[in-house]
Protein backbone atom coordinates (compact mmCIF):
# COMPACT_ATOMS: atom_id res chain seq x y z
CA UNK A 1 0.00 0.00 0.00
CA UNK A 2 1.36 3.43 -1.00
CA UNK A 3 2.22 5.57 2.00
CA UNK A 4 0.71 9.07 2.33
CA UNK A 5 2.41 12.19 1.02
CA UNK A 6 3.75 14.78 3.45
CA UNK A 7 4.65 18.42 2.82
CA UNK A 8 7.65 19.76 4.74
CA UNK A 9 8.10 23.53 5.13
CA UNK A 10 10.93 23.89 7.65
CA UNK A 11 14.23 25.79 7.75
CA UNK A 12 16.89 23.95 5.74
CA UNK A 13 18.89 22.80 8.78
CA UNK A 14 15.82 21.11 10.26
CA UNK A 15 14.27 20.01 6.99
CA UNK A 16 17.16 17.79 5.87
CA UNK A 17 17.08 15.23 8.74
CA UNK A 18 13.25 15.28 8.88
CA UNK A 19 12.95 14.63 5.13
CA UNK A 20 15.54 11.84 5.35
CA UNK A 21 13.72 10.18 8.27
CA UNK A 22 10.30 10.36 6.58
CA UNK A 23 11.62 9.19 3.23
CA UNK A 24 13.41 6.32 4.94
CA UNK A 25 10.07 5.28 6.46
CA UNK A 26 8.50 5.20 2.99
CA UNK A 27 6.63 8.51 2.94
CA UNK A 28 6.44 10.57 -0.24
CA UNK A 29 7.97 13.85 0.95
CA UNK A 30 7.43 17.18 -0.81
CA UNK A 31 9.59 20.11 0.31
CA UNK A 32 8.28 23.65 -0.19
CA UNK A 33 9.99 26.98 0.45
CA UNK A 34 7.10 29.44 0.30
CA UNK A 35 3.30 29.61 0.62
CA UNK A 36 3.24 30.01 -3.17
CA UNK A 37 5.11 26.72 -3.58
CA UNK A 38 2.58 25.05 -1.30
CA UNK A 39 -0.32 26.48 -3.30
CA UNK A 40 1.24 25.16 -6.51
CA UNK A 41 1.66 21.68 -5.04
CA UNK A 42 -1.91 21.51 -3.71
CA UNK A 43 -3.36 22.76 -6.98
CA UNK A 44 -2.02 19.69 -8.78
CA UNK A 45 -2.04 17.04 -6.04
CA UNK A 46 -4.82 15.68 -3.85
CA UNK A 47 -2.79 13.09 -1.96
CA UNK A 48 -1.19 15.36 0.66
CA UNK A 49 -2.16 13.96 4.06
CA UNK A 50 -0.36 16.38 6.39
CA UNK A 51 1.99 19.37 6.31
CA UNK A 52 4.86 20.08 8.70
CA UNK A 53 5.15 23.84 9.21
CA UNK A 54 7.58 26.12 11.01
CA UNK A 55 5.34 28.00 13.42
CA UNK A 56 7.69 30.68 14.70
CA UNK A 57 10.53 31.91 12.43
CA UNK A 58 8.20 34.20 10.47
CA UNK A 59 4.77 34.14 12.10
CA UNK A 60 3.03 36.03 9.27
CA UNK A 61 4.43 33.62 6.68
CA UNK A 62 3.38 30.70 8.86
CA UNK A 63 -0.17 32.07 8.84
CA UNK A 64 -0.02 32.20 5.02
CA UNK A 65 1.04 28.55 4.88
CA UNK A 66 -1.77 27.63 7.25
CA UNK A 67 -4.33 29.58 5.20
CA UNK A 68 -3.33 27.66 2.06
CA UNK A 69 -3.96 24.37 3.88
CA UNK A 70 -7.49 25.55 4.73
CA UNK A 71 -8.37 27.38 1.53
CA UNK A 72 -11.79 26.57 0.12
CA UNK A 73 -12.73 22.99 0.92
CA UNK A 74 -9.21 22.01 1.93
CA UNK A 75 -8.75 20.80 5.47
CA UNK A 76 -5.21 19.44 5.57
CA UNK A 77 -3.90 18.84 9.10
CA UNK A 78 -0.75 20.69 10.12
CA UNK A 79 2.01 19.64 12.47
CA UNK A 80 3.25 22.99 13.77
CA UNK A 81 6.86 23.13 14.98
CA UNK A 82 7.06 25.78 17.68
CA UNK A 83 8.75 26.86 20.90
CA UNK A 84 6.84 27.23 24.14
CA UNK A 85 6.60 30.98 23.44
CA UNK A 86 5.18 30.73 19.93
CA UNK A 87 2.88 27.87 20.99
CA UNK A 88 0.73 30.34 22.95
CA UNK A 89 0.21 32.42 19.79
CA UNK A 90 -0.86 29.41 17.75
CA UNK A 91 -3.46 28.12 20.18
CA UNK A 92 -5.60 31.10 19.26
CA UNK A 93 -4.62 31.31 15.59
CA UNK A 94 -5.29 27.75 14.37
CA UNK A 95 -8.75 26.28 14.11
CA UNK A 96 -8.16 22.75 12.83
CA UNK A 97 -9.26 19.99 15.19
CA UNK A 98 -6.65 17.65 13.68
CA UNK A 99 -3.71 20.08 13.95
CA UNK A 100 -0.92 19.12 16.33
CA UNK A 101 2.15 20.80 17.79
CA UNK A 102 5.73 19.79 18.46
CA UNK A 103 8.16 21.91 20.44
CA UNK A 104 11.80 22.49 19.62
CA UNK A 105 14.48 21.14 19.77
CA UNK A 106 13.39 18.72 17.04
CA UNK A 107 14.09 15.03 16.90
CA UNK A 108 13.55 13.56 13.42
CA UNK A 109 12.44 10.18 14.77
CA UNK A 110 9.84 11.82 17.01
CA UNK A 111 8.56 13.79 14.03
CA UNK A 112 8.20 10.57 12.08
CA UNK A 113 6.24 8.89 14.90
CA UNK A 114 3.89 11.88 15.09
CA UNK A 115 3.31 11.84 11.33
CA UNK A 116 2.74 8.07 11.48
CA UNK A 117 -0.04 8.63 14.00
CA UNK A 118 -1.65 11.53 12.15
CA UNK A 119 -1.78 9.40 9.00
CA UNK A 120 -2.73 6.15 10.71
CA UNK A 121 -5.88 7.79 12.10
CA UNK A 122 -7.21 7.80 8.59
CA UNK A 123 -6.31 7.19 4.99
CA UNK A 124 -6.06 9.76 2.21
CA UNK A 125 -8.80 9.38 -0.39
CA UNK A 126 -9.08 11.32 -3.62
CA UNK A 127 -12.72 12.26 -4.17
CA UNK A 128 -11.97 14.55 -7.13
CA UNK A 129 -12.48 17.75 -5.18
CA UNK A 130 -8.81 18.69 -5.20
CA UNK A 131 -8.36 18.11 -1.48
CA UNK A 132 -7.85 14.96 0.56
CA UNK A 133 -10.57 13.44 2.66
CA UNK A 134 -9.32 11.73 5.77
CA UNK A 135 -11.44 8.70 6.50
CA UNK A 136 -11.20 6.43 9.51
CA UNK A 137 -9.42 3.14 9.10
CA UNK A 138 -7.57 0.36 10.85
CA UNK A 139 -4.72 1.69 12.96
CA UNK A 140 -2.77 -1.53 12.58
CA UNK A 141 -1.20 -3.99 14.95
CA UNK A 142 0.09 -2.44 18.16
CA UNK A 143 -2.09 0.66 17.91
CA UNK A 144 -5.19 1.36 19.93
CA UNK A 145 -8.48 2.05 18.20
CA UNK A 146 -10.38 5.21 18.97
CA UNK A 147 -11.45 3.80 22.29
CA UNK A 148 -8.64 5.17 24.41
CA UNK A 149 -6.55 2.88 26.55
CA UNK A 150 -6.82 4.17 30.15
CA UNK A 151 -3.62 3.95 32.21
CA UNK A 152 -3.72 4.90 35.90
CA UNK A 153 -0.50 5.73 37.81
CA UNK A 154 -0.83 4.78 41.48
CA UNK A 155 1.00 3.82 44.64
CA UNK A 156 -0.57 4.26 48.11
CA UNK A 157 2.69 5.91 49.21
CA UNK A 158 3.60 9.39 48.02
CA UNK A 159 7.03 10.46 46.85
CA UNK A 160 7.63 7.59 44.43
CA UNK A 161 7.55 9.79 41.31
CA UNK A 162 3.94 9.29 40.16
CA UNK A 163 3.59 12.72 38.58
CA UNK A 164 7.01 12.55 36.93
CA UNK A 165 6.12 9.14 35.51
CA UNK A 166 2.67 10.31 34.36
CA UNK A 167 3.86 13.48 32.60
CA UNK A 168 6.86 11.91 30.90
CA UNK A 169 5.00 8.77 29.84
CA UNK A 170 2.27 11.00 28.38
CA UNK A 171 4.86 13.08 26.52
CA UNK A 172 6.68 9.98 25.24
CA UNK A 173 3.43 8.52 23.88
CA UNK A 174 2.40 11.85 22.31
CA UNK A 175 5.70 13.05 20.84
CA UNK A 176 7.71 9.86 20.35
CA UNK A 177 5.04 7.25 19.68
CA UNK A 178 2.54 9.48 17.90
CA UNK A 179 -0.50 8.81 20.07
CA UNK A 180 -3.12 11.36 21.00
CA UNK A 181 -2.97 11.69 24.80
CA UNK A 182 -5.23 13.13 27.48
CA UNK A 183 -3.41 13.52 30.82
CA UNK A 184 -5.70 13.81 33.85
CA UNK A 185 -4.51 15.07 37.23
CA UNK A 186 -6.80 13.15 39.59
CA UNK A 187 -4.68 13.87 42.68
CA UNK A 188 -7.29 16.01 44.38
CA UNK A 189 -5.05 16.82 47.36
CA UNK A 190 -1.48 17.43 46.20
CA UNK A 191 -1.82 17.32 42.42
CA UNK A 192 0.64 19.47 40.49
CA UNK A 193 0.56 18.20 36.91
CA UNK A 194 -0.46 21.59 35.50
CA UNK A 195 2.22 23.36 37.53
CA UNK A 196 4.88 20.91 36.34
CA UNK A 197 3.86 21.59 32.74
CA UNK A 198 3.59 25.39 33.24
CA UNK A 199 -0.08 25.45 32.24
CA UNK A 200 -1.67 28.51 33.79
CA UNK A 201 -5.27 29.58 34.38
CA UNK A 202 -6.46 25.97 34.31
CA UNK A 203 -10.21 25.40 34.25
CA UNK A 204 -10.79 22.30 36.34
CA UNK A 205 -13.61 19.75 36.30
CA UNK A 206 -14.87 21.09 39.63
CA UNK A 207 -14.99 24.62 38.10
CA UNK A 208 -17.03 23.33 35.16
CA UNK A 209 -19.45 21.34 37.28
CA UNK A 210 -19.95 24.27 39.66
CA UNK A 211 -20.83 26.51 36.71
CA UNK A 212 -23.22 23.85 35.45
CA UNK A 213 -24.91 23.65 38.86
CA UNK A 214 -25.43 27.41 38.66
CA UNK A 215 -27.17 27.19 35.28
CA UNK A 216 -24.28 26.88 32.84
CA UNK A 217 -24.06 24.42 29.96
CA UNK A 218 -22.55 20.94 30.56
CA UNK A 219 -18.99 20.50 29.27
CA UNK A 220 -17.18 17.32 28.24
CA UNK A 221 -13.63 16.70 29.41
CA UNK A 222 -12.25 17.55 25.97
CA UNK A 223 -13.98 20.96 26.22
CA UNK A 224 -12.21 21.73 29.50
CA UNK A 225 -8.77 20.32 28.68
CA UNK A 226 -5.81 22.66 28.19
CA UNK A 227 -3.24 22.20 25.43
CA UNK A 228 0.42 21.61 26.23
CA UNK A 229 3.29 22.41 23.89
CA UNK A 230 4.00 18.70 23.43
CA UNK A 231 0.59 18.27 21.80
CA UNK A 232 -1.05 16.38 24.64
CA UNK A 233 -4.14 17.72 26.42
CA UNK A 234 -4.18 18.19 30.19
CA UNK A 235 -7.02 18.44 32.69
CA UNK A 236 -7.25 18.66 36.50
CA UNK A 237 -10.17 17.42 38.56
CA UNK A 238 -9.75 20.32 40.99
CA UNK A 239 -7.31 23.05 41.94
CA UNK A 240 -7.95 22.66 45.68
CA UNK A 241 -8.87 19.82 48.07
CA UNK A 242 -11.54 22.19 49.41
CA UNK A 243 -13.37 22.21 46.05
CA UNK A 244 -14.33 18.55 45.84
CA UNK A 245 -17.98 18.61 46.84
CA UNK A 246 -19.20 18.19 43.25
CA UNK A 247 -16.69 15.51 42.24
CA UNK A 248 -19.01 12.50 42.27
CA UNK A 249 -16.94 9.35 41.54
CA UNK A 250 -19.50 7.68 39.25
CA UNK A 251 -19.79 10.80 37.10
CA UNK A 252 -16.00 11.16 36.89
CA UNK A 253 -15.77 7.57 35.64
CA UNK A 254 -18.57 8.19 33.14
CA UNK A 255 -16.87 11.34 31.79
CA UNK A 256 -13.55 9.54 31.38
CA UNK A 257 -15.29 6.73 29.51
CA UNK A 258 -17.02 9.31 27.29
CA UNK A 259 -13.60 10.84 26.46
CA UNK A 260 -12.25 7.51 25.18
CA UNK A 261 -13.58 8.22 21.70
CA UNK A 262 -11.48 11.38 21.33
CA UNK A 263 -8.01 10.12 22.29
CA UNK A 264 -5.72 7.13 21.82
CA UNK A 265 -4.51 7.07 25.44
CA UNK A 266 -5.79 8.56 28.70
CA UNK A 267 -3.23 8.71 31.53
CA UNK A 268 -4.46 9.42 35.06
CA UNK A 269 -2.21 10.56 37.91
CA UNK A 270 -3.89 9.43 41.15
CA UNK A 271 -3.65 10.55 44.79
CA UNK A 272 -2.00 7.97 47.10
CA UNK A 273 -5.20 6.79 48.80
CA UNK A 274 -8.06 4.32 48.40
CA UNK A 275 -10.66 7.06 47.94
CA UNK A 276 -13.97 6.47 46.21
CA UNK A 277 -12.69 8.42 43.19
CA UNK A 278 -9.60 6.22 42.94
CA UNK A 279 -11.64 3.04 43.26
CA UNK A 280 -13.94 4.20 40.45
CA UNK A 281 -10.88 4.81 38.27
CA UNK A 282 -9.35 1.44 39.20
CA UNK A 283 -12.51 -0.18 37.86
CA UNK A 284 -12.44 1.54 34.45
CA UNK A 285 -8.65 1.51 33.93
CA UNK A 286 -7.12 -0.92 31.46
CA UNK A 287 -3.78 -0.87 33.26
CA UNK A 288 -2.66 0.39 36.69
CA UNK A 289 1.05 1.19 36.75
CA UNK A 290 2.53 1.00 40.27
CA UNK A 291 5.80 2.95 40.51
CA UNK A 292 8.14 1.94 43.32
CA UNK A 293 11.45 3.34 44.43
CA UNK A 294 14.15 1.10 45.93
CA UNK A 295 13.21 1.72 49.57
CA UNK A 296 11.30 -0.38 52.08
CA UNK A 297 8.29 1.99 52.65
CA UNK A 298 7.56 2.25 48.91
CA UNK A 299 7.85 -1.50 48.45
CA UNK A 300 5.61 -2.26 51.41
CA UNK A 301 3.00 0.11 50.00
CA UNK A 302 3.16 -1.72 46.68
CA UNK A 303 2.75 -5.07 48.44
CA UNK A 304 -0.26 -3.65 50.28
CA UNK A 305 -1.84 -2.54 47.00
CA UNK A 306 -1.10 -5.91 45.43
CA UNK A 307 -3.12 -7.55 48.21
CA UNK A 308 -5.88 -4.91 48.25
CA UNK A 309 -6.23 -5.16 44.47
CA UNK A 310 -7.52 -8.71 44.86
CA UNK A 311 -10.43 -7.46 46.98
CA UNK A 312 -11.02 -4.58 44.56
CA UNK A 313 -11.08 -6.96 41.60
CA UNK A 314 -8.25 -5.28 39.68
CA UNK A 315 -5.29 -7.57 40.43
CA UNK A 316 -4.92 -8.50 36.77
CA UNK A 317 -4.53 -4.84 35.80
CA UNK A 318 -1.57 -3.86 37.97
CA UNK A 319 2.00 -3.67 36.67
CA UNK A 320 5.15 -2.90 38.61
CA UNK A 321 7.41 -0.05 37.46
CA UNK A 322 10.78 0.43 39.16
CA UNK A 323 11.67 4.13 39.37
CA UNK A 324 15.24 5.35 40.08
CA UNK A 325 16.26 1.83 39.15
CA UNK A 326 19.98 2.61 38.87
CA UNK A 327 20.29 3.15 42.61
CA UNK A 328 22.39 0.04 43.16
CA UNK A 329 19.57 -2.13 44.54
CA UNK A 330 18.93 -5.50 42.96
CA UNK A 331 15.96 -5.49 40.58
CA UNK A 332 15.45 -9.16 41.35
CA UNK A 333 15.13 -8.33 45.06
CA UNK A 334 12.51 -5.69 44.32
CA UNK A 335 10.51 -8.03 42.11
CA UNK A 336 10.70 -10.83 44.68
CA UNK A 337 9.65 -8.51 47.52
CA UNK A 338 6.64 -7.10 45.71
CA UNK A 339 5.76 -10.44 44.16
CA UNK A 340 5.52 -9.15 40.60
CA UNK A 341 7.91 -8.85 37.65
CA UNK A 342 8.83 -5.32 36.61
CA UNK A 343 7.14 -4.07 33.44
CA UNK A 344 9.96 -1.57 32.91
CA UNK A 345 12.71 0.36 34.68
CA UNK A 346 13.20 4.13 34.83
CA UNK A 347 16.67 5.27 35.79
CA UNK A 348 17.26 8.42 37.84
CA UNK A 349 17.30 11.48 35.63
CA UNK A 350 19.03 13.75 38.11
CA UNK A 351 18.85 17.40 37.16
CA UNK A 352 17.29 16.63 33.77
CA UNK A 353 13.84 16.42 35.39
CA UNK A 354 14.45 19.65 37.29
CA UNK A 355 15.56 21.52 34.18
CA UNK A 356 12.59 20.27 32.19
CA UNK A 357 10.05 21.10 34.93
CA UNK A 358 11.50 24.61 35.29
CA UNK A 359 10.60 25.19 31.63
CA UNK A 360 7.20 23.50 31.86
CA UNK A 361 8.31 20.60 29.70
CA UNK A 362 9.33 16.95 30.04
CA UNK A 363 12.60 15.11 29.54
CA UNK A 364 10.98 13.26 26.62
CA UNK A 365 10.70 16.60 24.79
CA UNK A 366 13.83 18.43 25.94
CA UNK A 367 16.32 15.58 26.03
CA UNK A 368 15.28 13.11 23.32
CA UNK A 369 18.70 11.43 23.16
CA UNK A 370 19.16 10.84 26.91
CA UNK A 371 18.99 7.30 28.24
CA UNK A 372 16.18 8.15 30.66
CA UNK A 373 14.04 9.20 27.68
CA UNK A 374 14.72 5.81 26.12
CA UNK A 375 13.44 4.29 29.38
CA UNK A 376 10.10 6.05 28.88
CA UNK A 377 10.02 4.81 25.27
CA UNK A 378 10.51 1.29 26.60
CA UNK A 379 7.71 1.77 29.15
CA UNK A 380 5.38 3.11 26.44
CA UNK A 381 6.13 0.14 24.19
CA UNK A 382 5.78 -2.37 27.02
CA UNK A 383 2.34 -1.04 27.94
CA UNK A 384 1.13 -1.72 24.41
CA UNK A 385 3.03 -4.93 23.82
CA UNK A 386 5.07 -3.46 20.99
CA UNK A 387 8.38 -5.09 21.89
CA UNK A 388 9.64 -6.82 25.03
CA UNK A 389 12.88 -5.31 26.26
CA UNK A 390 15.56 -6.38 28.68
CA UNK A 391 16.02 -4.36 31.91
CA UNK A 392 17.97 -1.19 31.17
CA UNK A 393 19.46 -0.53 34.60
CA UNK A 394 22.32 -2.48 36.10
CA UNK A 395 22.16 -2.95 39.86
CA UNK A 396 24.19 -4.98 42.32
CA UNK A 397 23.35 -4.00 45.90
CA UNK A 398 20.81 -6.27 47.58
CA UNK A 399 17.78 -4.74 49.28
CA UNK A 400 17.73 -7.46 51.92
CA UNK A 401 20.88 -9.38 52.91
CA UNK A 402 20.95 -13.08 52.16
CA UNK A 403 20.52 -15.33 55.14
CA UNK A 404 23.74 -17.11 56.02
CA UNK A 405 23.62 -20.83 55.53
CA UNK A 406 24.26 -22.84 58.73
CA UNK A 407 27.78 -24.14 59.04
CA UNK A 408 28.22 -27.71 57.89
CA UNK A 409 29.31 -30.08 60.61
Amino acid sequence: MTRPSVVVALPAAESEPVVAELAGAGFDVVEVRSPGDLEAVLSTRSDIAVAILDGETDFDESLEYYAVLHEGKRRIPALMVVTTTSFDRWTGASDGADDEYMTRPLDAESIRWRIEAMCIRGQTVDDGSGSPIIQGGDMGEGWTSRRATVIAIFNPKGGVGKTTIATNLAAALQTRRGRSVLLIDADTVTGHVSTSLAIEAVRSVSDSWRDEAEGGSPEALMDIASAHGSGMKVISLTDSPLNMELLEPARIAAEINAARGSYDVIIIDLHPSYSAINQAIFELADKIVVPVTPDVPALRAAVQFRDVSITLGCRDKIALLINRANSGVSVADIERTVGMPALALIRSGGLLFVRAANEGRTVAEMFPKERVTADFDTLADALFGVAPTAPAAKATMRLFPRQKEPARV
